[in-house]
């Protein structure tokens, strides 16, 4: 006779849950790292029209190829304040898959650990079965070799 535990879809079921919520983790890890790999992006082409408003500084530049830099930084300003303001979501994001996942692995650890506990049963029951079993058998033959005497 095996185990046969009755329950065992639904530990099956939180298995999958937790499958799915470590998925979902991984995934909005990635999608941080791109809004984060971005944001870098937008700060080097920042560093990088900085340095050249310095060049064109030095040297005899118009007025007007000062100023269409200038606006465009102030572009590039606007698109890292919402990088930033996406990294942040991103963040929360990865925050609350963690929290998900973590309540996930908890809940699947609660029924394996009720799984564990019926086969556990299930042994110590089998067990004392086959001990009363055996008990009767002995029973029975010293029974039938008292009676031989």
């Amino acid at each position: 006779m095996s185990f046969r535990y009755p329950l065992q879809k639904i530990v099956d079921l939180k298995g999958s849950e937790k499958s799915m919520a470590e998925w979902e983790y991984a995934a909005s890890l990635g999608k941080l790292r791109s809004e984060e790999e971005r944001l870098r992006e937008l700060h080097e082409e920042r560093r990088g029209l900085e340095d050249e408003l310095l060049v064109a500084a030095k040297r005899p530049t118009p007025l007007t190829e000062l100023m269409a830099t200038e606006r465009y930084m102030q572009v590039v300003d606007a698109r890292i304040r919402r990088q930033n303001e996406g990294v942040r979501v991103a963040e929360d994001q990865v925050r609350k898959r963690q929290g998900q996942l973590t309540d996930k692995m908890v809940d699947e650890k609660v029924w394996l650990n009720a799984r564990d506990r019926a086969l556990e049963r299930f042994r110590r029951d089998r067990l004392a079965k086959e001990q009363n079993e055996l008990d009767e058998i002995a029973i029975v033959r010293a029974a039938s070799s008292s009676s031989r005497r």
